[in-house]
């Protein structure tokens, strides 16, 4: 590999021409500028005409230590990855002055220079934009390195030693207030972090809460249901068996007592999955699906192309996911006047399972996502740890993904 002080033949050198040193009025200027400013980038905007009449320059970045082991970057002149997402500061091109093992780096031509163009560097911003020289010094706040200032052109060998004094002053002028509005930024988004997680939580206990009412009104529902159903049938079998008069037939009695069984079996059918337990997750959602639509021509399906994948959740997860079904195939069977309810069980890219329940009826209505049913499929979601979209184009689909690659 050249040398990074040797020159390349597309890029002529054009050395530094030094001119008359900035006055104190920049100075003031900049902490001018910086002193209206609340956001880093928006700070460093602000700035760019004064850091250009101290050094000509393409691009200009200032790189901060974020949380342990990574970086973050604000930039101006030209928009490159550096800003977009954090670096690991071993893949940095400045990780020798974040880590304190030299105090300035300056260069004729990064794109040659292996301490900015290593293996696993994240150069790729120098090599796009062809950013040649550059000169990075480091910047303290209390005698502690909290990041960088780089200067880049594209004109190779621009910099050279005269202007590292200009650079250090700079870097000393900006770094505590570049510090500050970092400390604030970071401050900003842990309160946001922080407000989103109290806004989760109240949701889900006020989800939760809701659904422990509904679950105590169908415990009741349940009880009134054997009280006056099937606990009514068996008292009169049993008047009708022990009483002086005449004995009903042998038919009359089993027709009556096959009728308590099946109230019966509704009954558990609806508080306990059993199909679930017995048969597995897509056949108690098949069976769910015929006797939600009956003998009427709804087209239906159920389809799962992930091996079973959902009996192989714990007990817990599996249930919830298989009552956010069933509300929305009770939705689509009563409410939607569909043709067709399809039920997918599936993965995302993400290998995450997905389970959809989609039709062709009528769609939601306005404001349905807040009516009791749709809220407590969002409650049963959030409780397991899943995600649930309602979409309404043409139909409706139901979609609930868990969060985590299903096994």
């Amino acid at each position: 590999m050249p040398s990074p002080s040797k020159t390349a033949a597309a890029a002529p050198s054009v050395p530094f021409v030094p001119r008359e040193a900035p006055g104190q009025d920049v100075y003031l200027r900049i902490s001018s500028h910086l002193a209206g400013e609340v956001e880093p980038r928006a700070a460093l905007a602000a700035i760019a005409a004064e850091i250009a009449e101290i050094m000509p320059f393409t691009h200009a970045d200032i790189c901060l230590h974020d949380s342990p082991g990574w970086v973050v970057s604000y930039e101006v002149g030209i928009r490159t990855r550096w800003s977009r997402a954090r670096t690991r500061v071993q893949y940095s091109p400045v990780r020798d002055l974040l880590t304190g093992k030299t105090d300035l780096m300056l260069t004729a031509n990064a794109m040659q220079d292996p301490r900015y163009t290593y293996p696993g560097a994240c150069c790729e911003p120098i090599l796009d934009h062809r950013l040649r020289s550059r000169i990075n010094v480091p910047m303290r706040v209390m005698g502690r390195v909290i990041g960088t200032l780089n200067i880049s052109h594209r004109i190779e060998g621009l910099y050279d030693e005269r202007v590292v004094a200009e650079t250090r002053i700079l870097a000393n002028v900006l770094a505590p207030y570049f510090h500050a509005l970092h400390a604030s930024e970071k401050a900003q988004q842990a309160a946001k972090v922080r407000a989103e997680a109290l806004k989760r939580e109240e949701g889900l206990r006020q989800g939760a809460l809701e659904l422990t009412q509904t679950l105590e009104r169908e415990r009741q529902r349940i009880g009134m249901d054997l009280h006056d159903q099937t606990l009514a049938d068996l008292t009169r079998l049993l008047r009708d068996t022990t009483s002086d008069g005449a004995m009903p037939d042998a038919a009359d009695l089993s027709g009556r007592i096959r009728d308590c069984i099946e109230d019966l079996r509704r009954i558990i059918d609806t508080a306990v999955p059993t199909l679930l337990d017995l048969f597995g997750f897509v056949h108690a959602v098949r069976v769910h699906l015929e006797r939600a639509v009956g003998p009427g021509p709804v087209e239906i399906d159920v389809e799962d192309t992930t091996d079973g994948a959902p009996d192989r959740l714990d007990p817990t997860t599996r249930t919830a996911l298989f009552r956010i079904v069933q509300e929305a195939i009770n939705n689509a069977a009563r409410h939607s006047g569909a043709a067709r309810i399809f039920v997918t069980v599936g993965r995302d890219a993400g290998h995450r399972l997905c389970i959809t329940v989609e039709d062709d009826g009528c769609g939601l209505e306005p404001g349905a996502g807040r009516h009791s049913g749709v809220a407590h499929m969002r409650t049963r979601a959030d409780l397991i740890g899943a995600e649930l979209e309602l979409v309404s184009t043409g139909g409706t689909c139901v979609a609930v993904t868990l969060r985590e690659a299903a096994p």
